[in-house]
């Protein structure tokens, strides 16, 4: 039988969508984890600029944890069910899996790229030892990816815009959430989603490896730019101790 492809490149599948079910299922694993086992599990997983020079995993792995209270993971687990498997089934498993990542990645890069360490940062600044966890990143990753595939569609897209300026003006009323996340996930989903709507026909599946793989370097050259510039002062103790 032949291949059937959507208008992006993605193989038409029949079924559930087994990358979104996948991921939930892993969020929802680790989160019971994090209630039997407490701070220790977490704090061997999140991302702080501080951890994540040493232990560069964390850039990924924070994304599947989240803080001990409910609403966190249910809001962040809803948002995924609803815009996870259209884009799924648009884009193809492959080049939603590097959407995804990619956008947890580039959530955790704004964190660091927006870190100093030391006293009296400016508003936009977060702290050098500063805990991130969650998936809002790569949430903000696919709403970036969609608006793109929904405009490529010809369908009316301004709701995602609403969407999007009313979760990002949110951490701004609401204490503990990291709104560098959310825009630096946003940033690699716009991209992203705009290389996978409007590359030519003939050159999809190029595009479709092309795309992320810069992305993936563009993201790993400011990550070391920033640690390489950056100075962490050393603690200075009384009588020469």
């Amino acid at each position: 039988m032949p291949t059937v492809r959507t208008v992006f490149g993605g193989t038409v599948r029949e079924g559930r969508p087994v990358v979104t079910l996948t991921i939930i299922g892993i969020c929802a694993a680790v989160y019971v984890l994090e209630l039997v086992l407490g701070t220790a599990f977490m704090q061997e997983f999140w991302f702080s600029p501080a951890s994540g020079q040493d232990e560069p995993w964390r850039f990924v792995t924070a994304a599947f944890l989240h803080s001990t209270s409910p609403l966190h993971i249910l809001f962040n687990m809803y948002a995924l069910w609803i815009v996870g498997p259209p884009l799924e089934q648009a884009l193809g498993r492959a080049r939603y899996v590097a959407l995804y990542l990619l956008a947890a990645v580039g959530g955790q890069v704004a964190v660091l790229l927006a870190a100093e360490p030391g006293i009296g940062q400016a508003w936009w600044q977060t702290t050098w030892t500063g805990a991130v966890v969650g998936a809002s990143g790569a949430i903000f990753g696919l709403f970036g990816a969609i608006f793109f595939v929904m405009k490529r569609l010809g369908r009316n897209a301004n709701q995602i815009l609403v969407l999007l300026a009313i979760n990002l003006a949110l951490p701004f009323f609401v204490g503990g959430l990291a709104w560098q996340a959310h825009v630096g996930g946003l940033v690699v989903g716009l991209v992203l989603g705009a290389v996978f709507a409007y590359a030519p026909r003939e050159r999809r599946a190029l595009w479709g490896v092309l795309g992320p793989v810069l992305v993936g370097v563009v993201l790993v050259l400011l990550t070391v730019w920033k640690y390489s510039t950056v100075v962490v002062p050393t603690l200075q103790l009384p009588f020469g101790g």
